[in-house]
């Protein structure tokens, strides 16, 4: 199951349209590391995963696995793990993935650089929740919990980011 979205910050599946926060740097088309922009591309969801202390396992179509605590995600583009999960702490710089905000609670992974890995061209493009005021995301596509719980259970296979 495909779902659509556009620059102005919507996304549709089906016939159901929700409210999204894309990148503060914009939908770009030429996306690379550091420019908080959400690539123009078509990005198969690889798998979701969540925070199983907070809250139970989102319904969806693809693999999902419980996050732990030294969960992260490598965005350094000289480092072989590069656009990769990692088990922190790392000697290269990466993201936490186990966060204090609900931000992450649900992370739908979605394949952007990962098949060929580009050194540069752009990591840890997620889909995940939204801050309470919607604000943008470093590249993310993000909706609100119980939207984002919707959208995988309707089966959300791709998301396809438009410019």
């Amino acid at each position: 199951m495909r779902a659509i979205v556009i620059p102005g910050g919507l996304l549709t599946i089906q016939s159901e349209t929700f409210r999204a926060a894309l990148g503060r740097g914009g939908v770009r088309a030429d996306k690379h590391e550091g420019d908080g922009a959400t690539p123009v591309a078509a990005l198969p969801l690889r798998q979701v995963l969540y925070r199983a202390d907070r809250l139970a396992a989102p319904a969806c179509a693809v693999p999902i696995r419980a996050l732990l605590p030294d969960d992260g995600w490598c965005d350094d583009p000289a480092d072989r793990r590069y656009n990769r999960s990692v088990r922190l702490p790392v000697g290269a710089s990466a993201e936490a993935l186990w966060r204090e905000d609900a931000v992450y609670d649900i992370i739908g992974v979605l394949g952007w650089n990962d098949d060929p890995i580009e050194p540069g061209r752009g990591s840890a493009i997620f889909l995940h929740i939204a801050q309470p005021d919607y604000a943008p995301t470093e590249g993310c596509v993000a909706l609100a919990p119980d939207d984002l719980r919707r959208v995988l259970a309707m089966g959300l296979t791709e998301v396809v980011v438009r410019g």
